[in-house]
């Protein structure tokens, strides 16, 4: 079964009611009416990129394309509308897995557990059953808000955000689960914790998790 995010219309327009904007002299912003679509012009543009293309950031409802400086803007941007959908097999086949080991005893495993009308165990199996993948990044260097996964798992933000999340928080909020890269003030309900290093300078890529990539979580021994 084919996830929403993930759109399934292969040679379909990527969005026939996109909105094209320039942004400075050297990017366009695609306006999309939702991140399914955002996600398929960015599957589409990663595998076959239009010439003059530099860079890609994803957005839940925008995607900005960065261009080089001699790029003509205006045939780039006839480019993007006339961008069709890439195979999901083909996107996913070309996608990077990662995997995160979790131990899951977060703070609110109970709480999300209530929410959901699932145990702490089914919220567990729920959370490692899916492979998810970062839809965009933002909020923190490293952190990617990851979709795909069961919905059973859509649970609201905590009504009182914490002063203090430590880094590595396994978390959820909306249809979206996320990992803390540093300690930070934060809303999402935690439910576990990982010792994978979210952002590291000396890196290359200093992010683990980018937009495209797939996540597997498994549960730690």
């Amino acid at each position: 079964m084919t996830h929403p995010d993930q759109p399934s219309d292969a040679g379909r327009p990527a969005a026939p009611d996109m909105r094209v904007l320039p942004c400075g002299s050297h990017a366009l912003l695609v306006e999309l009416p939702d991140l399914r679509a955002v996600l398929g012009l960015y599957d589409s543009l990663r595998a076959n990129p239009p010439a003059g293309v530099l860079d890609l950031v994803p957005a839940s409802t925008t995607l900005l394309v960065k261009a080089v400086p001699s790029a003509d803007l205006a045939r780039l941007a006839q480019a993007l509308r006339e961008v069709r959908y890439l195979p999901r097999q083909q996107a996913d086949a070309q996608a990077e897995t990662v995997r995160i080991s979790v131990h899951y005893q977060g703070p609110d495993l109970a709480e999300v557990a209530a929410l959901t009308g699932l145990t702490e165990r089914e919220v567990v199996a729920a959370h490692t059953g899916t492979l998810w993948r970062v839809a965009f990044c933002g909020f923190a260097p490293g952190f990617g808000y990851l979709v795909g996964g069961d919905d059973r798992l859509r649970v609201p933000r905590r009504t009182t955000s914490r002063v203090r999340v430590p880094a590595g928080s396994v978390a959820l909020a909306d249809r979206f689960t996320g990992v803390y890269p540093v300690a930070t003030p934060g809303g999402w309900q935690l439910i576990g914790h990982t010792d994978a290093v979210l952002w590291d300078t000396d890196r290359q890529p200093p992010a683990l998790l980018r937009p495209g990539v797939r996540v597997r979580f498994v549960e730690a021994t």
